[in-house]
């Protein structure tokens, strides 16, 4: 920075204020300050930074499979909102692993980062509670907080099931099927009992819950190719989310299985794949974008000292031609 000052023929005080706050400088001195700074290939300190200044500019966001375009997409908005605040965002993906999420948040603290926002792999929250406790701001993504100390976002789930059963029984369907899993999530949990109450409502209608290993497209395909060759044939399936779908879909159209005039199909999150799918999926939709973006905003009021705060959206019902075709 001295180098810098002095070929800008600035004070010490002068660089560190375009680095770190360029509105107190005239334009005039910041362009002379920046040309210096580019001659010299000067590289700011970012981790003598944080130490004087206690935290970085960084965000970590820890979701469960950034494979899943909903968590993507997260992401994306989270990325776009931290922007406009000066943070950037530094992302890990658990693949629902416990210990994976151990690793991240330990890295990420090393790395003194501004906050955390995070889709916990498990319900043992001890390690982001005492990270709270020392002074790091957390919000949970995609998990209620309200029996937390954490402020959230998050989807009322059980209303998104409720609403893709009700759905599917408004269209005359009455042998149903929940896939998707694992069923300890507790987003799966959520739409499953959505389902069930919705279900329970209904003279007549029946529930079939199929488990799957994890929520992926592999695993409908997988789960639906065992459906047909046990016989069972329902006259809709409700999948936890879209990738399922998909691969149900792949299953039942392989094997001449008419979508949906012998079965209706219905996802979750409403996915770009999900519109533009051989035959597009009805889904319920999550506002993914206003997710990541709430998330920051969230994370920036707890580092000011905002009282906790839980923010719960509510899904809605995209209708396409899998269940009203």
């Amino acid at each position: 920075m001295k180098k810098v000052a002095a070929a800008a023929s600035v004070s010490v005080g002068t660089v560190s204020n375009v680095l770190n706050a360029p509105e107190k400088v005239a334009p005039a001195t910041v362009a002379r300050v920046q040309a210096a700074i580019e001659q010299l290939g000067f590289v700011r300190n970012d981790a003598a930074r944080q130490l004087k200044a206690g935290r970085s500019h960084c965000v970590g966001l820890v979701v469960l499979d950034i494979g899943n375009p909903f968590f993507s997409d997260i992401a994306r908005a989270a990325e776009a909102r931290a922007a406009e605040k000066g943070l950037v965002v530094l992302l890990g993906s658990t693949d629902d692993d416990a210990e994976r999420e151990r690793q991240y948040l330990e890295t990420f603290d090393q790395q003194r980062v501004f906050g955390l926002l995070v889709s916990p792999a498990s319900d043992d929250l001890g390690r982001l509670r005492a990270l709270r406790e020392r002074g790091v701001p957390v919000v949970l993504v995609d998990r209620d907080g309200r029996e937390t100390p954490f402020s959230s976002v998050t989807v009322d789930d059980v209303a998104g099931g409720r609403l893709a059963v009700e759905h599917l029984l408004r269209s005359g369907r009455r042998r149903l099927v929940f896939l998707g899993g694992p069923l300890s999530l507790h987003q799966v949990a959520g739409r499953l009992a959505g389902a069930r109450a919705a279900i329970g409502e209904f003279d007549g209608a029946t529930l079939e819950v199929v488990p799957t290993p994890a929520p992926t497209v592999l695993a409908g395909r997988r789960a639906a190719d065992a459906l047909l060759a046990e016989g069972f044939r329902p006259d809709a399936i409700f999948c936890a989310n879209d990738l399922l779908a998909i691969g149900v879909l792949q299953s039942l159209i392989t094997q001449g299985v008419a979508v949906p005039a012998d079965i209706a199909l219905i996802g979750y999150d409403d996915i770009d794949f999900a519109s533009s799918a051989l035959v597009p999926l009805s889904s319920i939709r999550q506002p993914s974008a206003r997710i990541g973006a709430t998330a920051i905003d969230l994370l920036v009021g707890a580092a000011g000292g905002a009282p906790t705060e839980n923010v719960c959206y509510q899904p809605t019902l995209v209708e396409r031609a899998s269940t009203i075709g």
